[in-house]
């Protein structure tokens, strides 16, 4: 059955949804059946996939509310055949009022996903970037939680909120849940500040954090603006390279074959 991961971390700007789209990317480039499901009413991931408003009439709005099924409202084969998305618009957001009085509105995605799970090897969920019923939602219908964790003070000193909803999740909604990886993002090897929320992070999450880090890289920035993943965009960029990398940590990390010798650090600092 598929590994479900929750991509999330309640302050934004840390490289959220640039790491669903661009892992979910190199994911399916290494052939593993991926679904990218988007549940930010900001719909980056899904555009940053280069799907249009006119693409789709369904989405994960239409899911959580029980309107139609999961299965019916992917689009299938984006941009790389292993890779499917259920996409979103700014409509998911009404989704925490009309749920509000339904019994079973934290399971919602969990029951959805039921149906088609077996189909994929990962499923990656864009959360979004609070703590609210559709980040709970995600949380309870995850296996696990992937960090992006940006590298600097202020997304370090976050993180505490993050555990405690994770910690009430297990105790009450989802006791499997677990942390399965922590990503340095925005990394910039020349500032003492990066390598300090490293070395913190590895202390305190030990083996979970990833040993590639994701430098800062202007490749990455441009590629939302065309609607593609970096490994379409730009697959010789350093950004290129540390998605595919970490990706290849998460298949072997799955398979019981992680060596942190055979996965060095993405390249370091601020490249083009």
């Amino acid at each position: 059955m598929g590994r479900i991961l929750a991509i999330a971390n309640q302050k934004g700007g840390v490289g959220k949804t640039t790491t669903a789209v661009n892992l979910a990317a190199s994911l399916a480039v290494a052939e593993q059946r991926t679904l990218l499901i988007d549940a930010d009413p900001q719909g980056n991931a899904t555009s940053g996939c280069g799907i249009n408003r006119d693409d789709f009439t369904v989405n994960t709005y239409d899911v959580l509310l029980g309107e139609v099924p999961l299965d019916q409202a992917l689009i299938r084969g984006v941009q790389f055949r292993h890779l499917d998305v259920l996409p979103t618009t700014p409509d998911l957001a009404a989704v925490e009022v009309e749920l509000v009085d339904a019994e079973d509105r934290v399971s919602r995605m969990r029951h959805a996903l039921a149906g088609v799970r077996d189909r994929y090897d990962f499923i990656l969920i864009d959360c979004p970037p609070s703590l609210g019923l559709l980040t709970l939602n995600m949380l309870v219908a995850a296996d696990a939680l992937l960090i992006p964790l940006q590298c600097e003070y202020y997304a370090l000193e976050g993180l505490s909120q993050l555990m405690q909803t994770v910690q009430r999740v297990q105790d009450s909604l989802n006791p499997e849940l677990d942390v399965d990886g922590v990503l340095l993002t925005m990394y910039d090897a020349r500032l003492n500040l990066s390598r300090q929320v490293a070395a913190d992070a590895r202390g305190h999450f030990g083996d979970k954090v990833f040993q590639t880090v994701v430098p800062r890289n202007i490749r990455l920035a441009e590629a939302p603006s065309f609607g593609k993943p970096i490994v379409v965009y730009d697959v010789a960029s350093v950004g290129a390279q540390a998605y595919m990398a970490v990706a290849r940590e998460m298949i072997e990390r799955r398979d019981g074959t992680a060596d942190s010798q055979n996965n060095p650090a993405a390249a370091e600092g601020d490249a083009v």
